[in-house]
Formats: C-alpha cells, structure tokens, sequence
C-alpha cells in the first residue's frame, strides 16, 4: 500500500484495499493536476477579470437618460423617448364639441385705435340706416411699429468769463451714459445673451434689423459688461437671501473659462435663484454657492461633493434614483428583480406626493401611507447588498448609507423628492456652454453668474426682465441704489 500524498483526500477509508496499481494512477493523476492547477487558477481569475469587464463596457454603452444621469440629448436613436401610445382611432386636431380657446381681445385702454365699420343702407329695401349696434363684432389685430432708436445729443459748451478771461465748462448730466447706448440698450442686449443665448453676432444682426440700432461686434460684449455692472448688487443680496433659506435645491455642471476647467453651481429656492462659478467641484463649491453658515435642507444627487452634509438635512433626489433602480433592471438577473419592485415603490411613493401636492391627501395621512414604503425599500436595498452583482451591491450600500436623506421630503414640508428646482435653470447653463464653449476671461464668467442668476429669478417672481435690467443700468449711471431681485415679502 502506498502512503496518501498530502492534500489527496480521495475515499481514504478504501485506500488500504485499493490495489497498488490503481493507487499509483491515482496518486499520478493528482500529482499532474496539481502541476496544472496554478495555471487553471491564473485562467480562471483571469476569466472573471474579463467577464466583470465586458459586462462593465457592456452597461457602459447601453447607458441612456433612463438609467443614467446622461441628457436626454445624448441617447441614441433605438432608446424610446416616451412609452408608446396606443392609437384612439380619432382624427387629429379639435373634436367634436371641442370649445376652442381663441386669443382674449385686450381692453379698451389698450387699444391704439378704433376702426368702425357701419352699414349705410338697408341691404333689403335700400332704407338710410341711422344709429349703433350696442354689441358690435370686434376683432384686434396686434401689430408692431418700426422702432427708430431715440438718439439724445448732449452737448457741452465752455464759456469765457468777460471779467478775469477764465474758461468755465458745464457739467454732464448724471443720467448721462458715458458710452454710446443708454440702459434700455445695454439692458436688451444683455437679456438677448443671457436669457435667449444669442451670440454676440446675432445680437448685432438684431439690433440692426429689429431695431435700427449700429453696433460694432465688439460693443456687444462691451454692452453686457456694463449690465453685469449694473447687477452686482443684486446678485450678492441675491446669494446672502439663498443662503439664510430653510430649504435649498443644488447642482453643479462643468464650464470651461479660457483654457481652465472650472463649475457652474446653482442654488434654488422657491423665489431666488443664485448662480456662481469657481474651480472647485468638491465640498468647497457648496460651501462658496450657500456660504458656511448654511443651516437648512439641501436637494441633491449622490455626488461626493454632499457626503459631508449631515443626511438628516439632506433630501436626495428620487428622480436619480430611479434611473439607478433602472439600471438595476437592464443589467439583468438577480439585479432586475430587485430593480423591477424598488419601481413598483417609486411609482407608489410619487402617486401619493402628487396628492399630497394638489392638496388632496393630507400631510398626516400622507406620513402613515408611506411607512409600508419606506419599509418596503429598505427590506430590497439591503437584499441587493447580498447580491453577487458588485455594481449592484455598492450601488445599495452607498444608498442604504444616506437612508434618512431619503425620506426627508416626508417629514419637512417645502421639500421636494426630487432636484428638478435646481437641474432646470442649470439647463440654461449647459446650453449656453454648448454653444460658447465657455468663457474667455474672468469678467465674462461673472456676467454669467449674474445674469443667469438675475433671469431665473425674475421668471420665478413673474417680473418684467427687461424693465429690471433697464432700472439697474439707470441706477448705476446715476449712481443710485439698484432694484432688488429679493420678493416683496422678504
């Protein structure tokens, strides 16, 4: 009888009656396959290396807007924009006893003139027709006038005393421009760039055009500098405001200002709206966008950025996670089931905030309705934990990680699941990046933070963004005090 090699553990209780012969393959067949085995254990690792990378490169190019944080404007062709709907079987257009909505006349006083059309004679018996049709069918047509600019001369005569032979000058007026074009001018131009992000070559065809106004292309830069001036005041009161509200709704997107990569951050409140760009995408932009002594509930993503927030004054935005629970689905398997009922729990949660918005499920009720829920997707998060897909299981962990942050919207009114009041003024940024590329110079980075900041809140307020850009460049050519972007209640 042969002696067992250590590590061969086969049938050991028969071994001493298993014949020699077969004992000296068995023992050879052992000592060969350990031969291989490194080798075999090289492959193998070698193979899962490869299988975790395929299936990495694999999610990566099936990434879209529906399960990722890419814009819609970045997915290809097959990825279905909105679920399909099914035909009704009706013409397109108005149906039948459809009440129309025509244009709404505008009142009296606003009329510019009266046009009156009246019959003269009976169109039956030829009878002189007298009088006035108390009801008379009325229709208004708007029309623009050509607009010649208003050109102002101001001249300055210097007079010789006939006394002592001194020359005396009179004085500009204050409300004197020291260029070429007044504050409706200067406050037109800047709302064409920052608010329709037109380029200064098409904002010098339209002043032309529309207009009759000359301007070189280097004024239109120029122009805009001057509004940015003019807007410094009421964008800092504008940033101190955000920056003592209860709840605020943040994000951030690369800018390129000459050759340096830096961030656009915006802060959203329910009435203010503040933009900044700095250098820094970490915890420092947030803390340069709200200012260090910020105390409220910040809306967000998971970026690093917020991991320092204490989670108990965070809301993450659910509209993210469930682009991540999507990926869960299209990466198949085990993933997909959990991402499939964490769904199913979304669209559950939603369907009761859009009560709780529209005012039909109180707030009481709405907090009891969403325990199962919030238990629900706890019990699935911690389950993906367990899975063997690692994306999968770190995805779980990070969220389970921030888990109050999850649910803040439900106890603190005035917060919202999602980061939509941050990501939507941030869209005019993206554009404006797109097509620029940027800025070329520290003072054109600073006219976007103003404008954008002082366009998105006077949409938010429902105020006239041209009379305000008009009133703050008056106000800084004569030196006074400039209107404020803060609501009346503040």
């Amino acid at each position: 009888m042969l002696n067992l090699p250590p590590g061969l553990s086969v049938f050991p209780e028969d071994w001493d009656r298993t014949p020699v012969s077969v004992q000296v393959v068995i023992i050879a067949l052992w000592q060969e396959n350990q031969a291989f085995k490194p080798q075999v254990m090289a492959l193998a690792e070698q193979v899962a290396t490869l299988q975790a990378e395929v299936e990495r490169l694999r999610e990566q190019v099936n990434r879209n807007s529906r399960n990722s944080s890419k814009p819609p404007s970045s997915d290809p062709p097959q990825v279905r924009k909105y679920p399909k709907r099914e035909k009704s079987g009706r013409k397109r257009g108005g149906q039948k006893g459809h009440v129309g909505k025509g244009r709404k006349l505008a009142p009296p006083e606003r009329v510019s003139r009266v046009v009156v059309s009246k019959p003269t004679n009976c169109q039956a018996c030829g009878t002189l027709l007298l009088g006035a049709d108390p009801s008379p069918r009325r229709h208004q047509v708007s029309e623009l006038p050509r607009v010649e600019p208003e050109i102002t001369e101001y001249q300055q005569h210097t007079l010789t005393c006939l006394a002592c032979g001194a020359q005396t000058g009179g004085e500009w007026p204050v409300e004197m421009p020291g260029g070429s074009f007044g504050p409706r001018i200067q406050a037109l131009i800047g709302y064409l760039g920052g608010r329709f992000g037109m380029s200064d070559r098409d904002v010098q065809e339209l002043m032309g055009v529309a207009f009759h106004t000359d301007i070189s292309l280097g004024s239109v830069p120029a122009q805009e500098q001057q509004v940015s001036a003019a807007l410094a005041q009421p964008v800092q009161e504008a940033q101190a405001y955000v920056g003592q509200q209860p709840n605020a709704n943040v994000d951030e997107t690369g800018w390129r200002q000459m050759d340096q990569r830096v961030w656009l951050w915006v802060a959203a409140t329910p009435l203010v709206t503040v933009f900044i760009v700095v250098s820094t995408r970490s915890a420092g932009g947030l803390k340069r966008l709200l200012g260090e002594s910020f105390k409220g509930i910040i809306g967000s993503d998971r970026w690093s950025a917020y991991r320092g927030l204490n989670p108990l004054r965070r809301q993450l935005c659910w509209a993210h996670l469930k682009r991540d629970f999507q990926a869960f689905i299209d990466r198949g398997g085990e993933p997909a089931i959990i991402g499939n009922l964490l769904l199913a729990q979304v669209k559950a949660m939603f369907e009761l905030w859009y009560r709780v918005r529209d005012g039909t499920l109180s707030r009481t009720d709405f907090q009891v309705a969403m325990q199962p829920i919030q238990a629900e997707v706890k019990g699935l998060l911690r389950i993906g934990t367990l899975l063997d897909h690692p994306r999968t299981r770190k995805t779980c962990h990070n969220i389970l990680s921030l888990e109050p942050a999850l649910w803040t919207f439900v106890a603190q009114e005035g917060v919202e699941p999602t980061n939509n009041a941050a990501e939507r003024p941030l869209r005019r940024g993206v554009i404006w990046r797109r097509r620029s590329f940027g800025t070329q110079s520290e003072a054109g980075s600073v006219f976007v933070e103003r404008i954008l900041t002082t366009v998105s809140t006077l949409r938010q307020q429902k105020r006239d963004i041209w009379d305000f850009l008009t009133e703050a460049c008056k106000a800084k050519i004569c030196g006074d005090h400039a209107p404020s972007l803060l609501p009346a209640t503040a």
